[in-house]
């Protein structure tokens, strides 16, 4: 009963969200299964680490698809998630968690970025 709670308030949360919140999230959540794939691999669950490492990838796909070509910045940003995809993969061939570390620090300098545009669109908005 209280997974089906959470499950809800958290279907809620993405149905209710703004496109940045939405991004956010993705963000969170790459850095959640990057977390998993760290954790999994230091405990030799290859296959847990595989589903992590596929979990970052799908995030990734979905941030790929959400880019806006009308802006230059979105090349910018494809070219850099092109790369942590490729990287991301290549972790989860080599179960190699320093790459995985690599990864990880691009979404928190992703993530912070985006949490302090929203702050400030918020301020002048």
């Amino acid at each position: 009963m209280l997974q089906n709670a959470a499950q809800t308030y958290q279907s809620n949360q993405v149905t209710t969200a703004t496109p940045a919140d939405l991004t956010l999230m993705l963000y969170n959540g790459a850095l959640k299964f990057i977390k998993q794939a760290k954790a999994a691999l230091e405990e030799k669950d290859i296959i847990k680490a595989h589903e992590a490492s596929l979990k970052v990838q799908n995030i990734i796909y979905e941030l790929m698809s959400t880019l806006n070509s009308d802006y230059d910045i979105s090349k910018e940003f494809s070219k850099l998630y092109k790369y942590m995809l490729q990287r991301t993969i290549e972790a989860n061939m080599r179960k190699d968690v320093s790459i995985l570390l690599e990864v990880e620090e691009l979404f928190v300098q992703f993530r912070d970025t985006w949490k302090e545009a929203m702050l400030l669109a918020k301020r002048q908005g």
